[in-house]
């Protein structure tokens, strides 16, 4: 099975852990009540799903979202619902996911058209123009 069905089948959903603590977003007194904060726990190297160079392509794109044992931490806590901020979470997840492994279209280096190049002649012939005439002494 390749990576893009495994992201679109939510496919890592048993491999992935959560924690909840006391969020710091919207709520008032609400806030300091209930545990909204969602934090999304993804332990790469000891994934079952991925194979060796996925693992790797991830460990070398995500660091700055990886912790020391490896785990791929995402937080959310923009809604005062635990639910959502879960839905969330598995969002930015599968989004990560999929721009890790995006494979970008390599650039063709291409020559200028004739036109291109008439204009650019044509706006240096100007500026020179305008040059010459600065340095004449009427």
């Amino acid at each position: 099975m390749s990576i893009t069905q495994k992201i679109k089948e939510e496919f890592f959903n048993p491999e992935i852990s959560f924690q909840a603590s006391k969020s710091s977003g919207p709520g008032g007194q609400h806030v300091n009540k209930v545990n909204t904060k969602i934090i999304l726990l993804f332990n790469i190297p000891q994934s079952n799903l991925l194979l060796d160079h996925e693992k790797a392509i991830l460990l070398r794109k995500l660091t700055k979202k990886l912790d020391k044992e490896g785990n791929l931490v995402i937080t959310s806590q923009d809604s005062r619902s635990q639910i959502q901020n879960k839905k969330k979470a598995i969002k930015k997840f599968y989004g990560l996911l999929k721009k890790a492994f995006h494979k970008k279209k390599p650039r063709i280096a291409t020559k200028p058209g004739r036109a291109a190049k008439e204009k650019r002649l044509k706006a240096k012939k100007i500026q020179s123009e305008k040059k010459q005439l600065r340095g004449k002494d009427w």
